[in-house]
This record gives C-alpha cells, structure tokens and sequence, in this order.
C-alpha cells in the first residue's frame, strides 16, 4: 500500500484531469451529439412501457429462457419479424447528473490507483516509462471496455469508436500526469 502513498498526488490529479476532459468533450464538442436516436412515436412507446409497468433494469427483447428455446420456429419468428434489442430503464424523475458526475469521478480514482498499483511492482526509473505503463493501465480502463457494447448489445460501431477515442484521450491525460507528478528515479 506504499504506492498510495507514494503516488497520491498523480491519482488525484489524473482523476481530476480526465474529470476536467471528460466534461469538455461531452459538454463542448459535438462528438456524442448523435450517440442516440429517438424513437418513432416516442409517446406512444413510453405510454406503452407505463402502462406495462415496466422498472428500471436491462431488458432483451424477444426474450428467451434458455439457448434451447432460442431454437424454437416460434422464437425465431420473434427475432426473424423483429424488433430485436436491449432496454435499459432508468428509474423516473429529472436524471441524477451530479450523483453520477461523483461516481464518474471515484471511477477514475480507482482507474488511477489501479495504474499505480501496477506501476508499484517495477522499477520505473523514468517519466517516459511511468507514461507508457500508467497510459497503458489507464487506455485499458477507459477504452477498452466499450468494445463488449458493439459485440454483445449491438452499440454502432460509430458509437464505440468515439468512446474508444475519448477514453485514449483519458488514458494519455493519466498517463501525462503520472509522468510529470510521480517520483521516478529522476
């Protein structure tokens, strides 16, 4: 646990630099503007789900219980006539902008203290090689992860190929800050 020690100030930093970046790539660029779609009929759609009494939790449409029943002719007329997707349901009232602004920044508490843990376990006698190994740590963490979304819940490539761009982004911020507070034989 030295590390923690030893490296609060970049974790700190970092976590604050990618919460800086981060707010003006989604608050200043347009690069999310056309992440989502709106649906056609969206009131009908949103009656229908209110009166279904639906809750928040993650939904999958035509549903099955089993890969057993996925073979059945009368689920794969569901999935063959459509539609076919994933719904994610959120509890209601006005969205919770700043509980998920502290949640988004304890993330990046914990991606940077995950970089620094593992920075912990070499000797790292460089800024250049503390860049490369925090960087790689952090692109992992805040990029990488995106991918699953286009593979398993059908996420537009586009989408994730942003997400992918901006969590690079974030990586090298950590990785730079790392870099330039850390204490590295120097």
């Amino acid at each position: 646990m030295d590390f923690l020690f030893d490296l609060w100030i970049p974790i700190l930093a970092s976590a604050a630099a990618v919460f800086v970046v981060s707010s003006i790539v989604h608050l200043v660029l347009p690069i999310h503007k056309n992440d989502y779609a709106s649906l056609p009929d969206e009131e009908a759609i949103l009656a229908a789900l209110r009166d279904q009494q639906v809750g928040p939790g993650e939904y999958s449409f035509p549903f099955t219980e089993s890969m057993q029943e996925m073979q059945e002719p009368a689920t794969i007329e569901k999935y063959s006539r459509g539609p076919v997707g994933f719904l994610t349901v959120m509890p209601s009232g006005p969205p919770g902008i700043g509980k998920n602004l502290v949640i988004w920044f304890a993330y990046s508490i914990l991606i940077s203290v995950f970089a620094a843990y593992i920075t912990s376990f070499l000797a790292i006698n460089s800024p250049r090689e503390a860049f490369r190994l925090t960087g790689t740590v952090a692109v992992l963490a805040y990029a990488a992860t995106h991918i699953y979304n286009s593979i398993w819940k059908a996420q537009p490539w586009q989408t994730t190929l942003k997400n992918i761009f901006d969590g690079i982004l974030y990586g090298l911020v950590t990785a730079a800050i790392f870099a330039s507070l850390g204490n590295w034989g120097v």
